[in-house]
């Protein structure tokens, strides 16, 4: 099947960078793109002209939303305590919120999301304040059979940790969990690396550095070497985390030996800047933009990271997901940091979502449009009336439009969207908005004051039902 896509502009890639071309053509055979550039004469099966638009590849997503509430519930109190798992939850009464079956929708519905914002290749994230412990093989069997559905490239495994954060800021450890974490995501990786046409990755995904002992990130690094995959850890993201670990967390990741080309760590904002050059070293950072600025961080800074030799891959690790958003709150956040309007350049941000995250993930195949690459692509409408005019097609892409604007989304020759339709997937909402009630609901029961949730989440006016 040879599918031709038509639009305004599309964003080739001439073996060094991303090239613009003005009313290109990217042509599709398989699950591999055999032309993207100028005017094309051969015969196609389909053909999609997309009008005034943007073709471009698909987004990477390395911290990619696969809840439904992330930094949705936890950015706006003055004092979040209680939305920890108090000690006695913690000690007595810890159980999972939800039965597999609404955990596995939850799920569903955050990656079509993601499909939705344009990301075609994710390595997903998501809060264990309502497992009973951490993810199960079980849960991420059921992740793997959804993203294969709905025709995702993936990075999967579920998450582990040796302790859980309790009220207070302490940490309750119980290193046996994080043991049983592990066992299960190495079975994971073996079971699952390679399924759905390759579509599907084995990872070891564990829970933020401050969460795991020293020994199981020893036995995390072995593990990815002995399995050759890679692992993503959050860490360098908050001030406490050397308070936690007795060191700082760089320091932690070469000791354990993780700090190598395997490695991934989201954030990355708190690093004594001579140590900055040392993240060279690993697959990447998963910079989140959009997740720092609503926790009221940035990272100090975008260009000064990519000068010391660091790859720069993004995240969403928010709902939404919106990639594109991301790019742009990391755009102005870059100029406020450093007080220079030419800092974090529009393609710059957009080299990090696409040729970035392709990097971490070691893979020359992803995150751009030339002959050879897999057919991962996202159409992006320019045409209407909110958009305004088109200055320069990357720049009016973060600086006027947003997930929203993505229409056809393309997944190794798949269409997998088409006119903002994911097949299957058009009647979530209600079912999601009932899941989001309870999910609220439940976290009185963690509460360490037992607050019904309208104390916990008041709303932002009196609502009134007259």
């Amino acid at each position: 099947m040879r599918i031709l896509l038509k639009a305004s502009f599309v964003v080739g890639h001439d073996g060094d960078d991303h090239v613009i071309h003005r009313d290109g053509c990217v042509v599709l055979e398989g699950d591999e793109v055999v032309h993207a550039g100028g005017p094309y004469d051969g015969e196609a099966d389909e053909v999609i002209d997309a009008g005034h638009a943007l073709i471009g590849p698909g987004f990477i997503d390395l911290d990619a939303l696969a809840d439904i509430d992330h930094a949705i519930l936890d950015t706006w109190h003055a004092d979040s305590s209680g939305l920890a798992w108090s000690d006695d939850y913690a000690l007595h009464r810890r159980q999972a919120v939800f039965p597999l079956e609404d955990t596995l929708f939850m799920r569903e519905y955050a990656l079509t999301q993601l499909i939705r914002n344009g990301i075609t290749t994710a390595m997903p994230i998501a809060a264990e304040t309502h497992s009973a412990w951490a993810e199960s093989y079980e849960e991420f069997a059921g992740v793997a059979e959804i993203a294969g559905r709905l025709g995702l490239r993936m990075y999967l495994g579920p998450s582990y940790r040796s302790g859980v954060p309790v009220t207070g800021g302490r940490v309750l450890w119980e290193p046996a969990n994080g043991e049983r974490g592990l066992a299960d995501a190495v079975r994971f990786v073996k079971d699952f690396d390679g399924a759905y046409g390759g579509r599907l990755r084995g990872a070891l995904l564990p829970c933020r550095i401050e969460t795991l002992t020293p020994e199981l990130l020893r036995a995390t690094a072995e593990a990815a070497e002995e399995l050759d995959c890679l692992v993503r850890l959050h860490c360098m993201q908050s001030p406490r985390e050397a308070g936690l670990l007795g060191r700082q967390p760089v320091d932690a990741l070469e000791d354990s030996g993780l700090l190598n080309h395997r490695l991934i760590v989201p954030h990355a904002r708190y690093i004594e800047p001579s140590d900055v050059p040392r993240l060279a070293a690993i697959a990447g950072i998963a910079h989140c933009p959009l997740t720092s600025v609503r926790y009221g961080d940035a990272l100090h800074d975008f260009d000064s990271y990519r000068a010391a030799g660091v790859n720069v891959a993004l995240g969403t690790d928010s709902f939404p997901p919106d990639m594109i958003r991301n790019m742009d709150y990391g755009n102005n956040l870059a100029k406020l940091v450093t007080g220079r309007l030419d800092a974090g350049a529009a393609a710059d941000y957009y080299r990090a979502a696409t040729l970035g995250g392709a990097r971490a993930l070691g893979r020359d195949d992803l995150g751009r449009l030339a002959p050879g690459a897999k057919a991962d692509l996202i159409v992006v409408d320019l045409s209407g009336p909110r958009t305004g005019p088109v200055d320069d097609p990357i720049r009016t892409l973060l600086m006027n439009c947003s997930g929203a604007d993505v229409t056809t989304v393309v997944i190794d020759g798949r269409v997998v969207m088409r006119d903002r339709v994911i097949p299957g997937a058009e009647d979530l909402r209600e079912r999601a908005q009932a899941y989001f009630d309870r999910m609220k609901a439940a976290y009185s029961t963690r509460d360490h004051l037992r607050r019904d949730p309208d104390t916990l989440f008041p709303p932002s006016f009196r609502t009134s039902t007259a």
